[in-house]
């Protein structure tokens, strides 16, 4: 049974449209939702006063702000709750009921309900998964801690106040609703916060502590499922997973825009997913290796020996969640851009990403690295959130697919291939990804599951790949030492407390790895959620590219 609402208070519509006052009393309404119809109970000092069917057959519609008109089969009633929220919640309880014929009726007007677009993408069992893990305060904080991705999205907004202010705005997945709050700090009219986990019960509790009510209304549902009252002037979305497109979350992104009026605006407002091929022989090694536990042909008496293969192909078919050292890339990356204005939900069930490198350097390619920039493209500024290696550490990393085979390239050879991603029902996407010499005419491919990551990241920086140093390591550190000692810089104690003398970033305490594309702990949290010691002092500051309107996006 969901939530019940309080101090709803109640008066019948005559025939003739003759309205009696509000009765002074002040009814606990419960609703509960079979398959065909809600069950509503209305009840004063514990003792049941009123109970009705809400059916497909029966006319609803709002009144004003807080008050919702049905028509029953014997009376019409008014019912007038307590806020807005409370209003939206309850309409949402009772709207999308379906008729034997697979419709269902709403306001009065007949939609087909037969095929929910969420629904029949997703596996249930996915789903549940999905919104029960995003339901925890635990999480959330995870992702607001991430001060690169939070303070983007904040900059970009305030960086664009003419595209908020006084304006109708949509946050479709709002979690706990800071991004919603960011729009009122840009001026916003009105927000609708759209949430189908359980967190939208605190994101409620936020707006009311934070004297929001009435300026962001909280509306528990799924976008593909949920009405709104009027169309927006912008959507506010943070929809982007892994290797931009896991969790499958940008096509309700992009299926919310039925609520955007012609000519509104989307942040962020295009992805770009880029493609480089990468060097790597230690986590070629790493994984490889793994299999050797199924090689043994006495484990306790048993032998494992004939599922090794079947243990490698695992091992394979998992995408690297981690960070990297930009030099281990062998060429410039390919870019595959998706104008979320332009792009349609259909767009994202199979994407085709043709490859095309010229080798930078001589090297082994044991695969293909992934990461994503994202673009909030305002009327006054375009700022950019970047995953980039070259750039400040987020929670979405970056992610390598390996090849099952390395491919040798010599430097200046052309290299071909492709990535495909297909979207399953488990909120994810199966990768195929191939790679050829054009000069040798040698390739390798692999098929990988987005939806089973690994995640490796240690919290250690990054290290440079072997054989990129150009003088003597030993004699260059000790010369610098040397010349900062007579400079006064340092004593001998920095170099055992050297760790001290880092920039905060390097040392950022490990993440805790936890489920999916969700679960990654943000650098610089601990196990618990508690933030670090190193993160107290100096949180990392976010690098943001912005610029005018008028310029070109990159």
């Amino acid at each position: 049974m969901a939530r019940p609402f309080e101090n709803v208070q109640l008066c019948q519509i005559s025939d003739n449209g003759d309205v009696s006052n509000f009765s002074d009393v002040k009814y606990r309404v419960e609703v509960k939702k079979n398959d065909h119809n809600s069950v509503v109970t209305l009840s004063s000092d514990g003792q049941v006063a009123y109970e009705f069917n809400v059916t497909p057959t029966n006319e609803s519609c709002r009144a004003g702000k807080v008050s919702f008109m049905l028509n029953l089969s014997n009376a019409t009633i008014l019912m007038k709750f307590e806020s807005e929220n409370d209003l939206s919640r309850f309409h949402t309880l009772v709207k999308n009921l379906p008729c034997s014929n697979g419709v269902s009726k709403l306001n009065g007007a007949l939609e087909d309900q037969s095929a929910n677009v969420f629904d029949s993408r997703t596996e249930e069992s996915s789903a549940v998964q999905y919104f029960q893990f995003y339901g925890y305060l635990s999480q959330q904080q995870n992702m607001m801690q991430d001060y690169i991705r939070t303070s983007t999205y904040q900059k970009a907004m305030l960086s664009n106040l003419s595209d908020f202010n006084g304006k109708v705005v949509i946050d479709v997945g709002a979690g706990s609703g800071i991004l919603s709050f960011f729009a009122l700090q840009s001026g916003a009219r009105k927000v609708y916060a759209i949430e189908a986990s359980s967190i939208a019960e605190h994101c409620e509790h936020l707006v009311k502590s934070n004297n929001f009510a009435g300026r962001v209304v909280v509306i528990p549902g799924k976008a593909e499922e949920i009405s709104v009252p009027e169309m927006a002037d912008i959507l506010i979305s943070e929809p982007m997973g892994y290797m931009l497109f896991n969790e499958r979350m940008l096509e309700t992104y992009l299926h919310a825009k039925k609520f955007l009026k012609p000519g509104g605006k989307m942040f962020p407002t295009q992805g770009d997913l880029y493609v480089a091929p990468f060097t790597d022989e230690c986590l070629f090694q790493e994984q490889f290796s793994k299999a050797h536990f199924w090689y043994q042909t006495s484990f306790y008496g048993v032998d494992l020996s004939s599922l090794r293969e079947a243990a490698i192909t695992e091992y394979f078919r998992q995408p690297i969640v981690d960070t990297f050292d930009y030099q281990i890339l062998l060429a410039p990356p390919v870019k595959h851009e998706t104008d979320f204005l332009k792009c349609a939900e259909t767009d994202l069930h199979s994407i085709n990403i043709p490859l095309s490198f010229v080798c930078t350097q001589s090297a082994t390619i044991h695969g293909l690295a992934f990461w994503f920039d994202v673009a909030f493209i305002g009327s006054k500024a375009t700022v950019w959130l970047s995953t980039a290696p070259t750039e400040a550490l987020t929670h979405w990393y970056q992610v390598r697919c390996l090849l099952r085979t390395p491919v040798f390239a010599k430097e200046g050879e052309q290299l071909s291939g492709y990535v495909k991603l297909e979207a399953n029902n488990k909120q994810s996407y199966d990768v195929d990804i191939l790679v050829k010499n054009s000069s040798t005419n040698v390739e390798s491919s692999n098929r990988l599951d987005l939806k089973n990551p690994l995640f490796r990241y240690t919290g250690q920086p990054p290290q440079p790949p072997p054989g990129t140093q150009s003088q003597s390591p030993t004699e260059a550190f000790w010369n610098n030492m040397s010349a900062q000692q007579a400079n006064g810089v340092v004593t001998t104690q920095g170099i055992t407390s050297g760790v001290a003398c880092m920039n905060v970033n390097t040392v950022m305490g490990a993440g805790s790895p936890q489920y999916g594309d969700y679960g990654l702990q943000y650098p610089g949290t601990a196990p618990n959620g508690v933030v670090s010691p190193q993160m107290t002092a100096i949180p990392p500051q976010p690098s943001v590219f912005y610029q005018s309107a008028s310029q070109s996006q990159h």
